[in-house]
């Protein structure tokens, strides 16, 4: 008889196209190497493999199998629901460290009340990583850097207008981003997010057109190492002034006159669960109390 949990970790490789991909959507904490060989032992029950590795694809006895078993596991979560009596409490969020460290917890505070049974399950990310996690439905609703047209299925609500800034050294006597860059090449190192990243992009644009040449010397993924490495003298850093953030003392903000704020906004797949879309609103009081700032 087929063993049920290996069906399970079948459905979840064939619904995400892989192994590694499994692994971190599953519901439960398994490792990769066991998802692998508990499929092995599934595939040497059936007498054959059940799906092509690199690149993934399903064979034709994993499209047949996949077919019979795909409507009773998508539908688990919906019965487990109403045999506990309520509807689903639970939530799948990406965003960069300082949403999560600085602004979710109290939030997450304020919606406990109303939604006891409150489950959250929160992914760490930069701009790329969390885009690709809402593009393959691995989280329901992020926030990060809105940067042209959403992906296609994905609803977007700007929340606030965040300026780019440089973190200066107090100890490199500059005054203003003008006197930094008279010389058409800038040789402190810039300490800035990856250049897959709006604010890299939206920087080294504005520098391109003052003909000014300035390559990040080193990339960090998250704003707080921007300021950390900076604060400790290994150059200046390309951050975000974001309202209500104390800077460090070591350091002087200077502002970037003529480089395009970045908007931060909600990013969400459509038909959430009553407790996302409060979590949503709860996000929507937060920046309009920083904005007030």
């Amino acid at each position: 008889m087929l063993n049920i949990h290996h069906l399970e970790l079948f459905y979840y490789v064939a619904k995400h196209q892989g192994v590694s991909a499994a692994a971190r959507n599953m519901p439960y904490g398994i490792q990769q190497p066991a998802i692998s060989g508990q499929i092995l032992a599934l595939e040497d029950y059936l007498g054959g493999p059940l799906f092509q590795r690199r690149p993934f694809a399903l064979t034709r006895a994993g499209e047949e199998l996949f077919a019979f078993i795909k409507p009773f596991f998508d539908g688990l979560e919906v019965v487990e629901e109403k045999v506990r009596g309520g509807a689903t409490q639970v939530v799948r969020l990406a965003a960069a460290t300082i949403v999560l460290r600085d602004h979710l917890p109290e939030m997450l505070q304020t919606l406990r009340p109303k939604f006891p049974k409150l489950k959250v399950l929160l992914r760490e990310g930069v701009q790329p990583q969390i885009e690709r996690w809402l593009a393959d439905q691995e989280v329901d609703l992020a926030v990060t850097v809105l940067d042209g047209t959403p992906l296609l299925g994905v609803q977007s609500e700007p929340l606030l207008q965040v300026p780019i800034i440089l973190l200066v050294p107090k100890a490199l006597k500059l005054g203003s981003v003008e006197e930094l860059l008279k010389s058409d090449r800038i040789e402190h190192t810039l300490i800035s997010p990856p250049l897959n990243e709006t604010i890299t992009k939206r920087f080294q644009d504005y520098l391109a057109k003052r003909r000014v040449v300035w390559p990040p010397g080193m990339e960090v993924n998250s704003l707080e190492l921007v300021e950390t490495y900076a604060a400790s003298g290994f150059g200046i850093g390309l951050t975000l002034a974001i309202p209500g953030r104390v800077l460090d003392k070591r350091l002087r903000a200077l502002p970037l006159v003529g480089v395009t704020p970045i908007t931060v906004a909600v990013l969400r797949h459509p038909n959430l669960p009553p407790v996302a879309l409060a979590l949503i609103e709860e996000m929507r009081k937060r920046a309009k109390t920083m904005v007030a700032v």
